[in-house]
């Protein structure tokens, strides 16, 4: 692609609020924002902390899940005003829960509200299935984006340059990546709780300091209820409503959706930024097979591995 092009392609881009130079989506009041900043932890507050589009719904509704013993968010009710965004809704709300708080973030690790007698629950995801993820969403909400008509060629530009709300996703990943050892912190990957839900939930659960091995009926309920299938239903209870036409919020039941939009110039050259931003990271090796699975996209031969879930 010339230069030009690729100029021409970032024409239309998301709107967003910018703080200094961190954007947020359009609507997050400014003042919740400087007041989620702030926020001083109390002893056994629980943050959910992702860059978006990583599970982040599907790790607060398995959160939700163990803490209620199985019971699902009802249909009527918003699991955000049991576990508030602190960034959209401010500290107050964060404050006004019942003890032990559990709170959702996007935050990069030196913006979030980070205290060691708090506990961190971590997911990240690939970047490639990210980004489709991300587009979407983005593009489902015009009060927050103004982005409908926007395509996923400019939606990538924007990606890969970091432009994007919440920040750049590889700073966002080594920025939390520094508390990979810490005690009270849980780092999981979207990937791998495809892979083994039930692995995935005894991990949160014991984490969270409850015994589901001991507990089959909570353990079958957790899992039934954190499907895609029955996250696919009722999702008024994840998001508000999207406009006709759009994808729904709880979007696939697959891994590996990145195959269905990438060029092989767009797969090559996220590949080159995995490369030089992952060295480092266990991720390389977490994430080989999908690496493995983008150079024979990239030769044009091979079929992607797909996975069961995606939130």
């Amino acid at each position: 692609m010339l230069p030009g092009a690729r100029l021409r392609l970032m024409a239309l881009k998301p709107s967003y609020t910018w703080h200094d130079t961190f954007a947020m989506p359009m609507g997050f009041p400014p003042s919740a924002f400087k007041s989620a900043l702030e926020y001083e932890p109390a002893p056994g507050d629980f943050f959910i902390a992702t860059y978006p589009k990583c599970g982040t719904t599907w790790a607060q509704h398995i959160v939700y899940l163990i803490a209620h013993r199985g019971v699902p968010v009802p249909a009527t009710a918003s699991l955000g005003a049991t576990i508030p965004h602190i960034e959209e809704v401010g500290a107050q709300a964060a404050r006004d829960l019942v003890p032990p708080r559990t709170i959702k973030t996007h935050l990069p690790f030196a913006m979030a509200p980070y205290s060691e007698h708090a506990r961190y629950l971590h997911i990240t995801r690939n970047p490639f299935d990210c980004a489709v993820s991300f587009y979407h969403h983005t593009r489902g909400f015009p009060q927050h984006y103004n982005f409908t008509d926007g395509t996923f060629e400019e939606y990538f530009e924007c990606f890969l340059a970091g432009e994007v709300d919440f920040g750049d996703y590889f700073d966002h990943l080594a920025s939390w990546y520094t508390l990979e050892n810490a005690a009270n912190c849980l780092f999981l990957t979207y990937e791998g709780m495809s892979t083994d839900p039930k692995a995935a939930v005894l991990a949160i659960g014991e984490f969270m300091g409850a015994d589901l091995i001991n507990d089959e009926a909570v353990l079958t309920a957790v899992l039934k209820h954190s499907s895609f299938a029955s996250m696919s239903k009722d999702q008024q209870r994840w998001a508000s409503q999207r406009p006709d036409g759009m994808p729904a919020f709880v979007r696939k039941g697959r891994t590996g959706d990145w195959r269905n939009h990438f060029s092989p110039e767009q797969a090559a050259r996220l590949l080159e930024k995995c490369e030089r931003r992952l060295s480092s990271t266990k991720y390389v090796e977490q994430w080989s097979q999908l690496f493995d699975d983008v150079r024979r996209f990239l030769r044009g031969d091979g079929a992607t591995t797909r996975g069961t879930n995606e939130h």
